[in-house]
């Protein structure tokens, strides 16, 4: 059964620059802890894909317009926290993929929306 987490955080989190030691620290300490994890799932045959996004100010978003596609800057919707980025896991079934996430959130303190892969329906 796979399923897609995605990771949720704060979009100060990518503002590395204006960082203080105590803060740099505490990243690097998620970075071994997602590359741990990452190791952990690929070890186990799970992971399919896991990557981390770029900054939201670097994204783009694609809406129908009445003179064909508009395109504007940045996320989808304002918010304060900003997906971070996700994991596509294959896993046995959905409290695998709960204790998975539950992983990530004991560490990270941040939310991990779970959602089942689906298939497209048959027409």
């Amino acid at each position: 059964m796979k399923f897609m987490m995605l990771t949720y955080g704060s979009e100060d989190v990518y503002d590395v620059d204006s960082f203080t030691d105590e803060q740099r620290e505490w990243l690097r300490g998620i970075i071994e802890f997602m590359h741990e994890l990452n190791t952990d799932l690929e070890a186990s045959g799970e992971l399919v894909s896991a990557e981390g996004l770029t900054a939201p100010s670097q994204a783009r978003t694609v809406r129908p317009g009445g003179d064909g596609p508009v395109t504007t800057d940045g996320p989808f919707a304002e918010a304060k926290e900003v997906l971070a980025g996700f994991w596509i896991i294959d896993v046995a079934d959905f409290d695998r993929a709960v204790e998975i996430a539950g992983r990530i959130v004991s560490f990270v303190k941040a939310p991990i929306e779970l959602r089942p892969v689906g298939e497209a329906p048959q027409v």
